[in-house]
């Protein structure tokens, strides 16, 4: 019997993620995530490296059907290995969390699946933010940290109302202009799977850790792919989970070095792209301050 072919692919990159991935992946499930009807989702996950190496028994108790896969040879870009994971996806419609410690919002899957229905030539990009009272860059030195943000996530019945989460946290900075704005870049990216194949997926070139700005260059190239009017996802988005990261937990030098590393492949200091956006979604469920951002 032929399985039937999913209606969204969403791949996952995760490296020592024992804590958040699972949270993570609650969040693509019924019925945490809303208006999904009939609609289907395969997940795969990207395991680079993890040590103890992701349970993928374990995490396909949390969402069945879902794929572990590891690379013969890790490096500490992910970008190689989550292109291999990006061409094993069988759905029209694909997105990728590059940084598998990002819980989504109730609404993600299906309303990316209508934009993508409404006009499949565009990328999809949707908000980032950080769990917290400021962006984590900030309050990690300042003590915030896993068993922080435990209590904080426990202060709110997120599992029953994912839309919660954005009462305990603020925009990332690569979000900063807010849903009128534009970002910098997208945490849940969905792409038909032929504009991915056609972008040729991740740009193996940046090798520093985490893969540096390698989302950030995803991003530019697909607002160029969409004639710079993108899909963004009103009312949307995809919540950080601390976890040492090596962008957004990560050091000044770090950070530095990165942005060298763009600098150095395109000749040019990175400038977030320009756009007009193409919204779909609402703001009406979130709380005032997150709606008038």
């Amino acid at each position: 019997m032929t399985t039937p072919r999913p209606d969204i692919s969403v791949v996952i990159g995760a490296y020592n993620m024992a804590r958040e991935l699972p949270r993570t992946l609650e969040t693509l499930t019924r019925p945490y995530q809303r208006g999904l009807a009939d609609l289907t989702c395969e997940v795969i996950v990207l395991d680079n490296g993890s040590n103890p190496a992701v349970d993928a028994k374990a995490m396909a108790q949390i969402v069945p059907g879902l794929r572990v896969i590891r690379p013969a040879t890790v490096s500490i870009s992910p970008a190689a290995a989550l292109n291999a994971a990006l061409e094993l996806a069988t759905a029209p419609l694909v997105g990728l969390f590059i940084d598998g410690a990002r819980m989504a919002s109730p609404g993600l899957l299906h309303l990316a699946h209508a934009a993508w229905l409404q006009d499949p030539s565009r990328a999809i990009g949707t908000l980032a933010f950080h769990l917290g009272p400021d962006m984590q860059m900030v309050t990690v030195p300042q003590g915030y940290d896993a068993a922080t943000e435990d209590r904080l996530l426990e202060s709110v019945p997120w599992r029953r109302d994912g839309y919660r989460l954005f009462d305990i946290s603020v925009l990332a900075g690569s979000s900063r202009a807010g849903w009128h704005g534009t970002i910098a870049e997208s945490n849940g990216l969905f792409m038909d799977s032929r504009i991915w194949r056609a972008l040729g997926g991740l740009d193996t070139r940046f090798c520093t850790p985490g893969g540096g700005y390698c989302n950030l260059d995803l991003w530019e190239r697909a607002v160029a792919a969409s004639h710079q009017e993108p899909w963004i996802l009103l009312g949307e988005g995809t919540f950080h989970q601390v976890h040492g990261g090596a962008a957004t937990n990560g050091t000044p030098e770090d950070r530095r070095l990165m942005a060298e590393e763009y600098e150095r492949l395109h000749g040019h200091p990175f400038v977030a792209p320009q756009y007009k956006p193409r919204h779909l979604g609402s703001l009406a469920h979130l709380p005032p301050r997150h709606r008038e951002s």
